[in-house]
C-alpha cells in the first residue's frame, strides 16, 4: 500500500470521493437499521460561554474604579475624613510667649 504523500492529486480526489460515498452509505444503513452503526461525528463548533448580566456589571464597576484611581478622581463613596485638630488655649499662650521672647532677644542683640 502506498503512502498518501506518494499519491497524485487525481488519486487523492478519487479517495476523498470514495470516502464520502462510504460515509453516506453508512448513514443510510444506520437510518434503515435504526442507527446501530454510529456515524462518524464531525467536530461541532465550540459553544460560546455567555456571561451573566451581574458578572458583566461587576467587571464594569471594577474597571470604572481602576480608571478613577488612575485619573485621580474620587469615587462616589468618599472615605470618612478626620476632624481638624485644634490647639488648646494654654498651648497657644505658651507658644506665643516663647515667640515673643525670641523676638525680644533678637531685637536686643541687634542694638
Amino acid at each position: 500500500m502506498s503512502l498518501i504523500a506518494n499519491l497524485s492529486a487525481q488519486q487523492l480526489r478519487r479517495a476523498a470521493d470514495i470516502k464520502d460515498k462510504i460515509q453516506s452509505l453508512e448513514n443510510k444503513l444506520g437510518w434503515i437499521l435504526g442507527s446501530p452503526i454510529k456515524p462518524v461525528a464531525v467536530a461541532a463548533p465550540k459553544k460560546r460561554h455567555k456571561m451573566s448580566a451581574a458578572g458583566r456589571a461587576r467587571i464594569a464597576a471594577a474597571a470604572r474604579a481602576r480608571w478613577a484611581k488612575v485619573k485621580g478622581t474620587k469615587s462616589k463613596v468618599a472615605p470618612a475624613s478626620k476632624p481638624k485638630r485644634q490647639m488648646s488655649a494654654t498651648a497657644r499662650a505658651k507658644i506665643s510667649a516663647a515667640q515673643k521672647a525670641r523676638w525680644a532677644k533678637f531685637k536686643a542683640a541687634k542694638k
